[in-house]
């Protein structure tokens, strides 16, 4: 068996001590009751991040940042206070029978033969700073498991620190740290898209987006508002001085061995800045097209489409009806060694392997306009525009269609056809929406019943006539009960119904005739089976996938 190295051998390897200077660390130890590593660092002869580089690079040990690390409490628990305290170690997730910890000293095996005691489970290790695991281990142990529990030690500490750029207002900063620590952690384990931190006249309060809908939380007391919006426009890197104008921010975290990013908007009001965090978890990012939600029938059509050498696509729907999700997933579909694919985005939300992602930014010139010039030059064989907002870029992604690109982009309409309504109003002349359109899919995203909860259910006489289910037979209609699964909503989770219009050569005829909405409409739905937003809404509460609420809620009656 290969002997393990010792940190001192592995310093003396990477070049960075001598071996005189090792051996006079370790006179100098015997004496200090330090560690080596801490004698080596006194003695200026490395730095603690040449030293745990080193650890990483010759042990194969990886680095973690805490600084950017939300830690789950029931983690916390498996390892005892004192026992973190001494040998300057800090769990950071479990999966199975392992449980992965942060060390000062990944090499203290005593240190690790406990942690595998206590802990009752096999151990894994990375390094961190010392520094950082103080601040870790003194921010997280006696940590309470709800918010009102930090609300509490907040309002009842003693210690008063005053929190910079917040005309005076105080706060205890641990209790600060913790609320905000764990508010996120309770965000990202309830699979929630955005965090709202809303102030009123008397009150402040918490809002979750969880699966499309908003639902509140336990609200902080009005006089943590300053010291809580600070801590968390310190952590996106703004402006806490600046409170009278709009902000955007950003930072990353680490959550259980996942990167997840938060997206910070501040807005000004009355009653102080309102903050908004939207929440990018990349391990849930759906880049599969059979995940997404599709019919069978409407799939196969839309992955022939994908097929296409040039030409527009175009994906329509309010804010937040997964536009995006289905460009990425659209995107994977197509990408291969072989072609060119370049996005322009505001933001990126998604990183995407072979894919040239680049974000808009004003400051530095680069509008959406702007950018696809740019992109042209950089022979593309496929262009994401994340939104046609103006007629300058509509015009560029019409053109570029026309001389040999696939184009994806999206535009806010309420169905396909009115899509092409929009082109037109934008001033797209007629005859370039005809020849260079392929599709256009409409979208929205319905919840889907709890599974843990779901019983039959009878639609009520309106719901019969809205949907006309007195011609329809076969069909079960479910719903969620509600339990502690779904947070008693009686759903869990979201799915999409979709619309696709393909631009065939009857669709054609009349753009270019400049046919009226619902005579376009019409026309697809005879002579390409269209179906439509609200069917295939119905199709799927007929599967006992959503509900007839769901389907109301998110699509109109024709």
């Amino acid at each position: 068996m290969e002997k393990r190295k010792l940190l001192g051998e592995m310093l003396i390897d990477a070049g960075l001590i001598t071996p005189e200077q090792l051996n006079k660390a370790i006179e100098l130890q015997k004496n200090s009751g330090l560690r080596l590593g801490q004698v080596l660092i006194r003695m200026g002869l490395v730095s603690e991040e040449g030293m745990i580089a080193t650890l990483g690079d010759q042990a194969g040990i990886p680095y973690v940042n805490l600084d950017n690390y939300i830690i789950d409490p029931k983690v916390l628990s498996l390892i005892p206070e004192n026992l973190a305290r001494t040998f300057l170690i800090i769990p950071l997730f479990r999966i199975a029978h392992t449980l992965t910890i942060a060390m000062a000293d990944p090499l203290n095996v005593k240190a690790i033969d406990e942690v595998r005691r206590r802990a009752g489970c096999e151990v894994d290790t990375a390094v961190s700073t010392e520094e950082q695991i103080r601040r870790a281990v003194d921010s997280y142990y006696g940590i309470s498991s709800s918010i009102e529990d930090i609300v509490k030690e907040a309002l009842e500490g003693d210690l008063k620190v005053t929190v910079e750029g917040t005309e005076g207002e105080t706060a205890p900063e641990g209790p600060i740290i913790r609320l905000v620590n764990l508010i996120i952690f309770q965000a990202v384990r309830d699979n929630v898209s955005d965090i709202h931190i809303e102030p009123d006249e008397h009150k402040l309060g918490i809002r979750y987006r969880i699966d499309g809908i908003l639902h509140e939380s336990v609200a902080p007391p009005k006089h943590l508002q300053a010291a809580l919006i600070s801590r968390i426009k310190v952590m996106a890197n703004m402006d806490i001085a600046e409170t009278r104008a709009p902000q955007d921010g950003r930072f990353q975290i680490n959550s259980e061995g996942k990167n997840i990013e938060f997206r910070i908007s501040s807005f000004p009001t009355i009653y102080g800045e309102n903050i908004v965090l939207r929440i990018l978890d990349q391990s849930k990012a759906v880049l599969n097209m059979e995940e997404l939600g599709f019919a069978p029938e409407i799939l196969e059509r839309y992955r022939t489409l994908l097929k296409s050498p040039y030409g527009i696509i175009l994906v329509t729907g309010p804010t937040g009806s997964g536009k995006t999700t289905t460009l990425y997933a659209s995107l994977n579909a197509i990408n291969s060694i072989d072609k060119n694919i370049i996005t322009i985005e505001d933001p990126v939300e998604y990183r995407l392997k072979l894919i040239r992602q680049t974000q808009i930014n004003p400051k530095a010139g680069i509008t959406f306009a702007s950018g696809m010039r740019s992109i042209l030059r950089q022979d593309p064989d496929v262009i994401m525009v994340g939104e046609m907002r103006d007629l300058e870029t509509s015009e560029m992604a019409f053109q570029a269609a026309l001389t040999g690109h696939l184009v994806f982009s999206t535009l806010h309409t309420n169905d396909s056809v009115g899509a092409l309504a929009r082109l037109l109003h934008l001033g797209i002349e007629p005859f370039l929406v005809a020849s260079s359109t392929v599709a256009v899919l409409a979208q929205r995203l319905v919840r889907t019943i709890c599974p843990n909860c779901k019983t039959a259910h009878a639609p009520s006489q309106e719901e019969m006539k809205s949907f006309r289910l007195e011609q329809r037979e076969g069909c079960e209609f479910y719903r969620g009960k509600g339990c502690k699964a779904c947070r008693n909503t009686g759903y869990k989770g979201r799915i999409g119904i979709y619309e696709l219009l393909t631009v065939n050569e009857p669709i054609r005829k009349l753009l270019l005739e400049n046919g009226s909405a619902a005579v376009i409409r019409e026309t697809a739905r005879q002579s390409q089976e269209m179906k439509m937003l609200r069917e295939d809404g119905l199709a799927k509460a007929c599967r006992g996938i959503t509900t007839l609420e769901e389907v109301n809620r998110t699509t109109f009656e024709e």
